[in-house]
């Protein structure tokens, strides 16, 4: 590997970084408008921004400086290295900002830094990687740069910070298309036009247009421009980061609750069809079998959760009182609150838009909220976990194992079942008439058992941390699948805050390994990679 080339594109990449933490830093002055230039160099948001943007700017260009004989040398390796080594730099630079936050907080401040850094990490990680879940018990308390931070965060890690990157810098030096193919969720990386600066400029320019069109729509549903953009950023993400402490059920409208029904589901879909679909070629999107599946699954599931929902009801107290960790509530503290979340299911339509709602927000991994599906009878929760693992589709924002996967493999196990029948059988699995080479579907079904040991390894790991099973293996996959929200401890009205540092850096890595779809991470650990 030529080291030169992976230190040149982490510099162009910091000097991105950089340039984007000055739109946080002007919401910051613009705040602290009022106060005196003293106090104002003192503010521990503007300091922090301020200290984060001259840190990623003059050690980018440091290293561009430095690696520049390294420009041409770009090659696989070096482009899954600069993917891997590139985020995570990217997430400690956006990390520093809340860093110094936190410490002024702190009555005891720096003696408490490595708390304070893994909480910082933990929250950019999560907020680049879309996965959603925060440490924050109080999020309505925080400064309006900092949560504009985490949406932008999102925002940027939704598309991807580097194929932004290619767009900014399309002369930056970089095997492009090894990055695009490192970056890009989904085990199908298909181009619009030969060069990929264009293709990388299309999906940016449809991402923004989505951004903009739902932003208007919130703020005619009541958002302020703010509340409206930082909840568009998450969205079009499927991040699930919000300005309130209750989520989307803060603002307690149903218009609102459909737009962002309707854009998680267009967040979902492969932006290259949307594309397609904005200039006119609406066939092609009908005709790709993901989708079909995507929407097909997406009927089904809330057809099931409406029709529990409305003649079962949610579960018994006594059967989810247990969920709760540390300082259980009493039976009458858990009645008022499960008596509040049963009125919203008297309603056949209510129940059908909570429904629409949370399915929406776990298929494609957004993780917002309007109830608190923990209380939902077991075999809802169960279901829920079950798409966690589905995820969006190949191109899309969403995180999981991705529509196109569990498609492929399924069709695989079913064609080697009919091989076990028909010995002299000759059989290719298909997507609609096409049939799937082999080295696709064997990447496949190794992505689909790493992803699944990865899950139980995170999982046996986070019960050494957390006090019951149930959240042990819920943050696995709500980690893994960048989705947010798990059950229990970490359920929808939970946060992360209370785990323990070690078991903070566990999750820190699983979202990681999760949004750079594992093999762009583990790869960086063969040796042969850093032979030249």
């Amino acid at each position: 590997m030529h080291k030169t080339a992976v230190g040149y594109a982490i510099g162009k990449l910091l000097q991105v970084m950089g340039m984007l933490l000055i739109v946080p830093l002007s919401l910051a002055v613009y705040d602290n408008s009022l106060i005196s230039i003293g106090e104002m160099y003192a503010n521990a948001e503007i300091f922090g921004f301020s200290f984060a943007i001259l840190f990623a700017l003059l050690v980018g260009s440091l290293l561009v400086f430095l690696f520049k004989s390294g420009k041409h040398l770009q090659g696989v390796k070096e482009g899954y290295a600069i993917v891997t080594f590139g985020w995570l730099g990217l997430t400690f630079v956006g990390a520093l900002p809340m860093l110094f936050w936190f410490i002024s907080l702190d009555p005891y401040g720096w003696s408490n830094l490595h708390l304070h850094f893994t909480n910082s990490f933990f929250e950019i990680m999560s907020g680049f990687t879309t996965t959603g879940s925060t440490i924050l018990s109080d999020i309505e308390a925080a400064p309006r740069s900092i949560l504009f931070l985490r949406s932008l965060t999102h925002w940027l890690g939704g598309m991807g910070i580097i194929t932004l990157a290619i767009v900014i810098f399309p002369a930056m030096g970089v095997s492009g298309y090894q990055m695009f193919r490192g970056e890009v969720p989904g085990p199908t990386k298909e181009r619009l036009q030969p060069r990929l600066t264009q293709t990388a400029s299309i999906l940016w320019g449809v991402y923004l247009l989505f951004t903009v069109a739902q932003t208007v729509l919130l703020m005619f549903g009541g958002m302020d421009l703010f509340d409206a953009v930082n909840h568009t950023f998450a969205t079009m993400a499927t991040g699930g980061f919000s300005t309130q402490n209750s989520s989307i059920a803060a603002y307690n409208s149903d218009f609102i609750e459909w737009v962002i029904i309707i854009f998680m589901y267009f967040a979902g879909i492969n932006f290259l069809l949307h594309f397609k679909a904005l200039r006119g070629d609406l066939t092609s999107m009908f005709k790709n079998k993901e989708f079909i599946f995507y929407t097909g699954t997406i009927l089904a599931v809330i057809i099931v959760v409406t029709t529990v929902l409305y003649f079962s009801g949610i579960d018994s107290v006594e059967n989810t009182a247990q969920h709760y960790r540390n300082g259980q509530p009493t039976i009458e503290e858990f009645s008022e609150h499960y008596n509040a979340q049963s009125e919203q299911y008297d309603s056949l339509y209510d129940t059908f838009r909570i429904a629409s709602f949370q399915t929406l927000a776990i298929i494609t991994t957004t993780g917002f909220a309007t109830v608190d599906f923990d209380l939902w009878p077991n075999f809802l929760r169960f279901l829920l976990v079950a798409l966690m693992f589905f995820g969006g589709c190949a191109g899309s924002t969403g995180g999981g194992m991705k529509i196109i996967r569990v498609m492929l493999i399924s069709k695989f196990g079913l064609n080697e079942l009919k091989k076990l029948t028909q010995p002299r059988l000759v059989s290719k699995v298909k997507i609609g008439k096409t049939a799937v080479d082999d080295k696709t579907l064997m990447n496949v079904v190794a992505f689909v058992f790493l992803f699944i040991l990865l899950f139980v390894i995170v999982a046996g790991l986070m019960t050494l941390f957390v006090p019951d099973l149930t959240t042990a293996i819920s943050c696995s996959i709500a980690t893994i699948g960048n989705i947010g929200p798990g059950l229990a401890g970490v359920g929808s009205v939970e946060n992360f805050g209370w785990i323990p540092i070690p078991g903070k850096w566990v999750l820190i890595f699983s979202m990681l390994l999760g949004r750079l779809e594992i093999f762009t991470v583990l790869i960086i650990f063969r040796p042969y990679v850093w032979r030249k």
